[in-house]
């Protein structure tokens, strides 16, 4: 991802702004639909990922939620709760939840900005390859527990397991 010139960040009045720039590098679609909410479409490796960067000015911070394209079933939910619990044991940023209303699991990621203006480019960078890295990262266990009838344990075990050398 090729970073931006410092005169394009004293450029932009609002973090939103430096958000909607920083993901048009990306060339992918996005929704402004008001000056505190972005909405954009990130393709990925296993689902196109629906993600939603909002502003607090209460909070000064900026908050990423990540959808998975993935709908769980009532009688899943049991199952995929322990997974997040698992899931959120091996993060260092953000942590998983679920939209209950939409039956969507997520990934959530906060940037406190108290004192800042606004975020740097590279923040929402990293915001955005933390979101997607994760997300890539564990969608095959929610695949494996929500459609293959895996616990959650061996969800983990399965989606975790790291291949070496070539076949």
């Amino acid at each position: 991802m090729p970073t931006l010139h410092s005169e394009f960040e004293r450029s932009v009045s609002h973090p939103m702004d430096v958000v909607e720039q920083t993901v048009g590098l990306y060339e992918w679609q996005t929704d402004r639909t008001c000056d505190t909410e972005i909405a954009v479409q990130a393709p990925g490796k296993w689902c196109d990922y629906s993600m939603y960067f909002t502003w607090s000015e209460n909070a000064e911070a900026m908050q990423l939620t990540c959808a998975f394209d993935m709908r769980i079933h009532k009688d899943k939910l049991g199952a995929v709760h322990e997974l997040l619990m698992l899931a959120n044991e091996s993060l260092w940023l953000g942590h998983f939840g679920l939209w209950v209303d939409e039956g969507l699991p997520m990934f959530r990621h906060a940037l406190p900005l108290r004192g800042a203006a606004k975020p740097t480019i590279e923040q929402v960078q990293d915001m955005v390859e933390t979101a997607l890295y994760e997300c890539e990262r564990f969608y095959p266990a929610f695949q494996y527990v929500i459609w293959g009838g895996h616990t959650a344990e061996q969800a983990m075990q399965a989606a975790l397991l790291e291949t070496v050398g070539e076949a």
